[in-house]
């Protein structure tokens, strides 16, 4: 059967690179832009997030499965709470790991998300904020993803808070390294921030302790004008794409338009 998706509202999707240059690493990489349905009917600028794995957030053969974010726009903008730009970053397939890797450990001596990240806001960001109707302060300025993407994207908004003032945070690989907790111990906002953090109850056996104790870190954070943070969980929640896919619409939503 298939699926009737109203077409009305759906994004415009825009591959701006299928080898994008990575120079930090030397590599290339597809990068995709979701643009809202009306995007060249308007003079509107727009809040933006980007979005790590792009193979897994809208393609329709990706092997693991796919957020359709695609999806979850068309269905939010035909409600008045989808326009925001979507920036997908492709993973880099066998070398996603280090590139996601904020730190070198025992188990994963090369770290590259340092680097990775470089790349995002000395070349990738500047590009976006030059060629497209983006809002280009931290208020409307977002970074998310899932498992090793969720730790980067909260790696990255604890390092650069002066750059990010939205997180959407799923799964977070935090049994990585202790150092993500001693940085959120240390975090402390650089204006209005919005963290949407979520776990799944069937993911590991540890992986919502972890999770939960990140949440108790980042609560303290309250203390702070503009902070806030919510937590959603899922107890049948896997680790998986389709479970990551159906908090999309819900993070999105409370992250860009909670307040409004």
């Amino acid at each position: 059967m298939t699926e009737n998706v109203s077409r009305s509202c759906y994004p415009k999707i825009e591959i701006l690179d299928n080898a994008y240059e990575i120079p930090q690493l030397g590599r290339h990489r597809r990068i995709a832009v979701l643009l809202p349905h009306d995007y060249y009917d308007s003079n509107r600028y727009y809040p933006v997030i980007y979005l790590h794995d792009g193979q897994n957030l809208f393609d329709e053969y990706a092997p693991y499965g796919n957020w359709g974010i695609d999806k979850s726009l068309n269905m939010l903008s035909c409600k008045g709470v989808g326009d925001v730009i979507v920036v997908a970053i492709d993973h880099g397939g066998v070398l996603r790991i280090q590139e996601y890797l904020p730190y070198s450990t025992p188990r994963y001596t090369e770290s590259e998300g340092n680097l990775y990240l470089k790349f995002m806001l000395d070349d990738l960001k500047p590009m976006i904020d030059k060629k497209f109707r983006v809002m280009k302060d931290r208020e409307h300025t977002g970074i998310g993803g899932s498992s090793l993407g969720g730790l980067i994207s909260l790696y990255a908004g604890f390092k650069y808070p002066e750059i990010f003032g939205k997180m959407m945070i799923f799964s977070p690989s935090l049994w990585i390294s202790e150092e993500i907790y001693t940085m959120a111990k240390k975090f402390i906002p650089a204006g209005p921030t919005d963290i949407y953090l979520y776990a799944g109850g069937m993911e590991s056996s540890n992986h919502y302790g972890q999770v939960l104790r990140l949440e108790s870190i980042l609560h303290e954070k309250r203390r702070y004008d503009d902070f806030d943070i919510t937590f959603a969980h899922n107890p049948t929640g896997q680790h998986k794409e389709i479970h990551w896919g159906s908090q999309f619409p819900m993070a999105l939503k409370w992250l860009f338009y909670q307040k409004y």
